[in-house]
């Protein structure tokens, strides 16, 4: 099963993984914004908490740019099913970790349990998704 596994990714190669790979940056770079540089919106942004959609949307996008190439790969559903799984708990740890980058080494940005919250949800929507989508391949 291994053998079939490795074979999978080395015949596809990083070249799938590319837009999950750039994603990551992208919210790298999102997220390592001092807080005196983000931009500021009006009091309306606020009020709907427009910053916890910013964060759902790009971790959710980063865990089905990460979920789309084990999709469609020929793996066995079983296996398709354990990689959505670690995908959706990656995505949620990098939250976490972009979350600790920001409470000690980003100036003017802080831990925040809800933007960690939204970070996770992001992860949870894009495994919904594939289980909606995929769903024999993510039956849990």
């Amino acid at each position: 099963m291994k053998k079939q596994i490795l074979a999978v990714f080395k015949k596809d190669g990083l070249k799938k993984y590319l837009p999950g790979i750039a994603w990551f940056f992208l919210t790298l770079i999102a997220i390592s914004i001092p807080g005196k540089q983000l931009p500021k919106f009006g009091a309306w942004f606020e009020q709907i908490s427009f910053d916890k959609l910013i964060h759902t949307f790009l971790f959710g996008v980063l865990a089905v740019l990460w979920m789309l190439p084990v999709a469609l790969s020929p793996l066995p559903v079983q296996n398709k099913k354990h990689w959505f799984i670690k995908v959706a708990i990656a995505t949620a740890l990098w939250g976490l970790a972009a979350e600790l980058i920001q409470k000690y080494f980003i100036p003017m940005r802080s831990y925040d349990v809800v933007d960690l919250i939204a970070n996770t949800l992001g992860a949870i929507i894009a495994f919904v998704y594939f289980k909606a989508k995929f769903g024999k391949a993510v039956k849990v």
